[in-house]
């Protein structure tokens, strides 16, 4: 087995999946058994400071080894997993050389991944695919970029002829849940700029992503007994159904792509007397985003003049915003990304991400941090999976950033 594979299957080993009823960070105390296996293989590579603190969030350095000062990167990734699929008990599967077939997951739940439905799988044809047993998700999102950051600090630590600047590495908590840029301390990164290493295809570089908004909307009910309801009941559930129904089918996440923004609803909780809905909204355009957030609560009041005022209640905040706001003003970061990429033999792809990134939140804080691609596909998914031969080409595009930066 590859050395960069198993390192991959010893990280999803730990369940890292986030809790979104938790109030604490990191909500899932793995995290920090993953944090601290980290920082003990980091110490092992020869890396002298590092440390993971109170919330779990990883730092390290690697100091520069040129006589004259030169810019300094900093690499991300994060520990937890998604909160909304099982992460735990993750059996992983190698298919070697993959030949552009179905690949049968699991016979018995006749999951099957097929490049019919995922055409992407048919870039992938010879490689070696990392896939699910197809009860769990695989884990890539967020442990791909931990495995290929790794690497490339383990090939810096054994090649000291490879001449870089100050180096950083972060792997960070509940980044499904946005707690990791809560607790960020940026103080502990003192890069002139970084990238996460998360997601997408082969030779993605991502310096856009969606404007996005999270919107709890409350529906208060009447609940009675359903014999006496005549002119009494007013059904929270039926409500909700009405609000839903404001919104056109075509601006849905299933029936959305590339630059077309969306409102998602993610869950719905309650019954006649009280429903509590979640929407995700999102757009690249900042302008379109705005609007989307005004017609949320302009639906909420038109529904309050039919079903009495205070019945529907909206609370809209922002979650991130765009990062190519700041990404623009700093073109020599993309140039470098780009050259890496092409360094590997790869032909870079600009790719809008339609998500955020922590690289979205804090280069908003004066850091500038597009990503990388990792390479895992189907995230969120029980069909997840990844090609061992992309996250090698990631780890060659990590150490070519770092062999570029001297000449920034």
């Amino acid at each position: 087995m590859k050395p960069i594979i198993s390192r991959f299957f010893r990280y999803i080993s730990i369940d890292t999946q986030g809790d979104d009823q938790a109030s604490c960070c990191p909500s899932n105390e793995n995290q920090r058994l993953l944090a601290d296996l980290l920082c003990e293989e980091l110490k092992e590579f020869g890396v002298t400071h590092v440390r993971v603190d109170e919330n779990s969030f990883l730092y390290a350095k690697i100091s520069s080894n040129l006589d004259t000062p030169v810019p300094s990167v900093a690499f991300l990734a994060h520990l937890d997993t998604n909160p909304w699929v099982i992460g735990e008990h993750i059996h992983p599967r190698i298919v070697r050389e993959y030949d552009g077939g179905d690949i049968i997951l699991n016979q018995r739940k006749n999951l099957v991944l097929s490049p019919s439905r995922y055409p992407e799988l048919l870039s992938h044809v010879g490689e070696d695919l990392i896939v699910t047993d197809g009860t769990t998700l695989l884990g890539a999102d967020g442990k791909a970029g931990i495995t290929e950051i790794m690497e490339a600090v383990r090939y810096v630590t054994e090649h000291p002829e490879l001449k870089h600047g100050d180096l950083y590495i972060v792997f960070t908590p509940d980044e499904e849940l946005g707690y990791s840029t809560d607790y960020i301390n940026l103080k502990e990164i003192p890069a002139d700029f970084g990238f996460t290493v998360e997601g997408g295809g082969l030779g993605e570089i991502n310096i856009e992503n969606f404007n996005a908004a999270t919107a709890t909307v409350t529906i208060h009910g009447h609940g009675i007994h359903p014999g006496v309801a005549r002119n009494t009941m007013k059904n929270a559930v039926l409500l909700a159904h009405k609000f839903i129904s404001c919104f056109p089918e075509s601006e849905m996440p299933e029936n959305t792509d590339s630059y077309e923004g969306y409102y998602h609803v993610s869950d719905i909780r309650g019954d006649v007397s009280q429903c509590i809905m979640t929407y995700h909204i999102r757009d690249f355009s900042a302008a379109r985003y705005e609007e989307r957030k005004k017609l949320l609560a302009k639906t909420a009041s038109y529904l309050n003049l039919h079903y009495g005022a205070g019945t529907f209640e909206v609370q809209i905040d922002d979650y991130y915003l765009n990062m190519k706001r700041k990404i623009d003003d700093h073109p020599e970061i993309l140039e470098t990304a780009k050259r890496a990429v092409t360094m590997a033999g790869i032909t870079p792809k600009l790719v809008p991400v339609r998500g955020g990134t922590d690289g979205a939140v804090i280069s908003f804080d004066g850091f500038p941090c597009p990503n990388i691609f990792s390479g895992e596909q189907n995230g969120f998914s029980v069909f997840e999976y990844i090609s061992a031969q992309t996250m090698e080409k990631a780890v060659e595009v990590i150490i070519n950033i770092i062999r570029l930066c001297k000449d920034l």
